[in-house]
């Protein structure tokens, strides 16, 4: 299984779906809370070049926002990437 880090907000649906299609394919992400701002905003600023939530990395590897999950997952692309 890979490695999947999520920065996120609580409050975001955005990210309440992200995270349910994660939990759907049997994925607990590693999440970041951002509600309170702080370093860990910066580090996904850095990291992503982004600045809205979520930000999901799968196996360090950026691959978006909300869309962009879905947009894999679309593609047929997502399991490959989760089971790699």
């Amino acid at each position: 299984m890979a490695n999947v880090e999520m920065y996120l907000k609580t409050t975001c649906p955005y990210c309440v779906r992200a995270e349910a299609l994660l939990r759907a394919k049997g994925i607990e992400a590693e999440t970041y809370n951002l509600d309170a701002g702080g370093p860990k905003r910066d580090e996904m600023i850095e990291r992503s070049g982004r600045m809205t939530v979520p930000q999901i990395f799968i196996d360090g590897q950026h691959v978006g926002g909300c869309d962009d999950l879905f947009a894999l997952e679309r593609e047929g692309r997502l399991d490959t990437m989760l089971a790699a």
